[in-house]
């Protein structure tokens, strides 16, 4: 069979992600078992000995292949900016599928930095390891900023909101609920920190480190994105809350680099459950903060391991928000 990220034209001329795991029909799922998340394999690392490793991130493994990076999303976790020991079943999958189905769906507004992939000059077992986690790029130069796009106030834009009216030097209206969804999308960047937490940022601090040019087309595209994704994302039952974006050049040519609209990099919230001035259910990986906030734990390494329940319950989630957007069934 080919690999998951061959795309064709299936009798509808809706477009197929084939393989292990992917994009097929608009239903996410184990080709193998028929169902997302039957299978009890977990990956946390991965070690090709025919690749040579480029970096080691919180969930995806890298590596270097000359002019291309390969880039293999294992079922790592991390929160709080703290790698969990305890995996989650079928994550990687998920945020290889998801990304590859947004990659897809905004490239009428920007290129991004996806090649085809084949995994023939692979051994079959290292092949079989990597199948349905693995996703060939071009090796981009990283703009070292997180573009970032809130829809509704939630996280550390509500903390900053109560505390100054405003959300990175964005002024809001008075009297704005927790979860509340914003008059319009604002833009709020922060800093791409390469340890400890990222640092939000104005959009005037944006231009002084990027370039004012260069900053009006990151903010330009990320609400394109966010605007094109959301309107989709409701049909489904899913309200994308916040996201953020990773750009990065190659040739002089910007484009979208890293993942895409996942629940590790957004907060998605259930359309039917949404109801503004509390916190809100959802399918990406609050579920293991509000965990861990319930220990006594420092938010330091080491992180402590997830009971069963935890990592059932999170995987759920994962399963619910890709079948939900992938589903157009």
């Amino acid at each position: 069979m080919p690999d998951q990220s061959v795309k064709r034209l299936d009798r509808t001329g809706r477009i197929e992600l084939w393989g292990h795991f992917g994009y097929n029909s608009g239903r996410c799922r184990n080709k193998e078992r028929g169902k997302i998340g039957k299978m009890k394999d977990v990956v946390l690392n991965t070690d090709l000995k025919s690749l040579k490793l480029f970096k080691r991130g919180k969930v995806r493994d890298i590596y270097d292949l000359g002019d291309k990076l390969l880039i293999v999303a294992t079922d790592r976790i991390s929160a709080f900016d703290v790698v969990i020991p305890s995996g989650i079943p079928q994550k990687g999958r998920i945020l290889t599928a998801l990304s590859l189905f947004w990659f897809d769906f905004c490239q009428d507004i920007i290129a991004n930095h996806l090649i085809p992939l084949s995994l023939t000059f692979l051994p079959e077992q290292e092949r079989k390891l990597l199948e349905g986690r693995a996703m060939l790029v071009k090796k981009a130069n990283p703009i070292l900023v997180e573009c970032v796009v809130r829809g509704y106030l939630s996280g550390s834009a509500w903390k900053e909101y109560q505390s100054q009216g405003s959300v990175c030097g964005i002024k809001l209206p008075p009297g704005l609920q927790e979860a509340e969804k914003l008059p319009e999308p604002i833009f709020t960047p922060s800093t791409k920190a390469q340890t400890g937490h990222d640092v939000n940022i104005t959009f005037d601090e944006l231009q002084n480190l990027v370039g004012a040019e260069l900053a009006s087309k990151l903010r330009q595209v990320s609400l394109k994105i966010y605007l094109k994704a959301s309107d989709y994302a409701e049909k489904r039952g899913i309200i994308i809350a916040d996201t953020k974006f990773e750009f990065g050049t190659d040739e002089g040519e910007v484009m979208l680099i890293d993942e895409l609209l996942t629940p590790d990099s957004s907060r998605f919230w259930s359309k039917e459950e949404y109801e503004p001035g509390k916190s809100q259910p959802s399918f990406d990986k609050q579920f293991v903060r509000d965990y861990l906030n319930g220990l006594k734990w420092d938010k330091t390494p080491p992180a402590p391991e997830l009971p069963p329940e935890v990592i059932e319950e999170t995987s759920k989630k994962y399963r619910e928000a890709c079948n939900r957007l992938l589903d157009r069934g």
